[in-house]
């Protein structure tokens, strides 16, 4: 039996991208294949769970929508603890920083990429419904070219400085209106302090 460490599980509301504001079960794994200087979760911190454990937790509330997070969730799952939340009649999306393959039954894929800040960051995915790069302003945005994607949103970086946020939203306003393939995403979360 596969057992995971699991940072969390919970429920709220997805605050960002195209499912921003759709109740969902959040599975937060415990783990990364990159050490990104800005991530807000604390690997070593979580609690061992089976697959058949993580789906009877996810099923205990009511959304249809499961957000399969981390850490990098690519290390963990496979096609077989997907098909799992299938039977349960759950809808899957994965975010990942997309330097790994997926399972193919995955049914929504957010690439959110790391290669600006962190090494050995390249992408490998073969797929994204939606590309959501983390933008302050000064990103090589000619780095997202090849990156296909049915979405594509900028989410301005949340620096915990208000002047220099503004700047960051300044700017995202400003490079959406000049390159209209992309959208903002706001961290609708913090806004309505929820988790």
């Amino acid at each position: 039996m596969k057992r995971f460490k699991i940072n969390e599980i919970f429920y709220s509301i997805q605050g960002e991208g195209y499912h921003a504001g759709t109740p969902a079960v959040f599975v937060r794994f415990s783990g990364c294949n990159l050490h990104c200087p800005f991530c807000d979760t604390y690997h070593q911190d979580g609690t061992m769970m089976s697959e058949e454990e993580i789906v009877a937790k996810v099923c205990k509330y009511p959304a249809q929508l499961v957000v399969i997070t981390g850490g990098e969730p690519s290390l963990f799952i496979d096609e077989a603890f997907i098909e799992l939340l299938h039977q349960s009649h759950k809808q899957v999306a994965v975010e990942t920083n997309g330097t790994r393959r997926l399972p193919f039954n995955v049914d929504f894929v957010t690439i959110s990429p790391k290669f600006e800040y962190c090494d050995n960051a390249e992408i490998n995915a073969l797929r994204a419904d939606e590309l959501k790069v983390v933008y302050t302003g000064k990103n090589d945005m000619s780095r997202y070219d090849n990156i296909k994607a049915e979405h594509y949103y900028l989410q301005p970086c949340d620096t915990g400085d208000a002047e220099e946020n503004r700047r960051i939203y300044r700017a995202t306003v400003k490079y959406c209106l000049e390159h209209p393939k992309w959208r903002i995403s706001l961290q609708t979360q913090k806004i309505l302090n929820v988790r």
